[in-house]
């Protein structure tokens, strides 16, 4: 402020758009003759700022109130820091919770994904046939969400197969259409020969969903959705002209929308973590960075197109897999099951539905089967059973005694004992203490028929490596 506008006003109005805490601090000053503490004020361009003051009353030789020297300091940044931190805080317990809720979650699905399998087997009606798609789906969308939420609270490392854009775009498509509001229109453009890309399909679907619901926040009165993919070639002066781009053939994945748009002072920090331009409450600031994060893990990258009133373009660029096969129906044909040929089984979980769904799959494709829920009742059986017992499957996660305690008492009982290692917590952390455990064959749960038997089949019959074997779930 120059020396014209401030003089002659107040305090109170000029630097203060609620006055009520300066009022409050100005009682505390002339009651105890100090005041020490922390304001907001207004910046002369309308912004605001945290200021911590050291009020002093300087009196007169009478003890009369004649001035108040202040020293304020701005504090602005620090406090953003403070907030920051809190909320990295909390993102961490939160990542520790969601350690704990996906681990029961797990135990809830893999019943229900294996029964499905199991009833399928007794070629129920057409229409039953239906159903039964729709629970598997539901619950493989489930087992997704679980591993979802831990590799971003964690940063676990997702898998790496071929995924069909189309797929995840037309996953969106629906989800969009079922939840946002009707007055935003979707519109998806997406070409036949549309190549295919290398990733994680669950964390694509994430990066896709959460540009998705930026652009519908950004359109509160309703307006165009676009979803599109096309076949793009990066050529050598477009990566040298852009910093961390590599040359080669991507597929760009398109979200643009019709709404407010953003100044290229928000563009320049979308992507930092926490930085939100929403209401308090009504967004963490994570959903960008989140974007960006999984984007380049992909090895691509991003760019934004946006004016103030005229909406907003995100590009998603993904290295494409330019000679491949397409992924598609033909992945879910039913195949020939591997089958046990008498063979005991131990199996081993503190589950009693997957237990019981887990028992009832084994035998129904030729094996035998020991239960224990836990590791101390699964020491006895196996005593009792060495001779018979061919595998040992179990649960990493368990009360009495866990799985790695377990592990290490049936290798001094047995030292050539075949064991296959389950959890719903499948990072890298259970996998090292398996492979620790000298276990080198690791099931993620909840893991579905296939998976199952196809490890029982390998590790029966040897056909492993000496590095640990992550079979794959859902």
């Amino acid at each position: 402020w120059t020396a014209e506008e401030a003089i002659g006003q107040s305090v109170r109005t000029l630097l203060y758009f609620e006055p009520g805490p300066f009022e409050l601090a100005m009682e505390q000053l002339l009651a105890n003759g100090e005041w020490v503490g922390e304001l907001v004020q207004t910046r002369k361009d309308g912004s605001m700022l945290t200021i911590e003051g050291r009020w002093t009353l300087v009196k007169s030789e009478t003890g009369e109130a004649r001035s108040v020297l202040a020293i304020n300091t701005d504090i602005t940044e620090r406090k953003n820091l403070e907030a920051q931190f809190l909320r990295a805080q909390r993102m961490e317990s939160i990542g520790t919770l969601a350690g704990g809720i996906a681990h029961d979650l797990n135990n809830l699905l893999a019943p229900i994904m294996m029964g499905v399998d199991l009833l399928k087997r007794f070629e129920p009606r057409p229409d039953s046939q239906r159903v039964l798609g729709n629970i598997e789906r539901s619950a493989r969308r489930g087992a997704d969400l679980v591993k979802q939420v831990l590799s971003f609270a964690r940063g676990v490392e997702g898998t790496r197969v071929p995924v069909d854009p189309e797929h995840i775009i037309r996953e969106i498509e629906i989800i969009g259409q079922n939840t946002f509001p009707k007055n935003i229109r979707f519109e998806v453009q997406v070409p036949r020969d549309l190549w295919l890309v290398t990733g994680d399909p669950t964390q694509l679907n994430q990066v896709l969903l959460n540009l998705c619901v930026n652009a519908r926040d950004a359109m509160p009165d309703g307006g165009t959705l676009t979803l599109a993919a096309t076949n793009a070639k990066v050529d050598a002066q477009y990566a040298v002209m852009n910093r961390g781009v590599t040359a080669g053939h991507y597929v760009i994945l398109e979200v643009n929308d019709t709404g407010f748009g953003m100044s290229k002072k928000v563009q320049e920090r979308i992507f930092e973590p926490f930085f939100t331009t929403k209401e308090v409450g009504k967004g963490t600031g994570l959903g960008l960075s989140t974007v960006l994060g999984i984007v380049r893990s992909h090895g691509g990258f991003v760019n934004v197109y946006s004016e103030p009133g005229r909406g907003t373009t995100f590009k998603v660029y993904l290295p494409a897999q330019v000679e491949g096969e397409k992924v598609g129906e033909e992945a879910e044909q039913p195949v020939s099951l591997p089958r046990g040929s008498g063979q005991t089984v131990l199996l081993v979980d503190d589950e009693a539905p997957i237990l019981e769904v887990t028992r009832e799959t084994l035998e129904s494709f030729g094996y035998k089967v020991l239960t224990a829920e836990d590791g101390a009742q699964a020491i006895g059986v196996y005593a009792t059973h060495r001779d018979k017992i061919a595998v040992v499957l179990t649960d990493m996660m368990m009360p009495v005694m866990d799985g790695a305690v377990l592990i290490a008492a049936l290798r001094r009982i047995s030292p050539t004992v075949k064991i296959v290692a389950a959890s719903g917590l499948s990072d890298n952390g259970n996998v090292a203490r398996a492979a620790g455990a000298g276990v080198r064959n690791f099931l993620a749960k909840p893991y579905s028929a296939d998976a199952m038997l196809t490890m029982l089949h390998r590790v029966l019959h040897d056909e492993v490596s000496r590095s640990p074997t992550v079979g794959p779930g859902p």
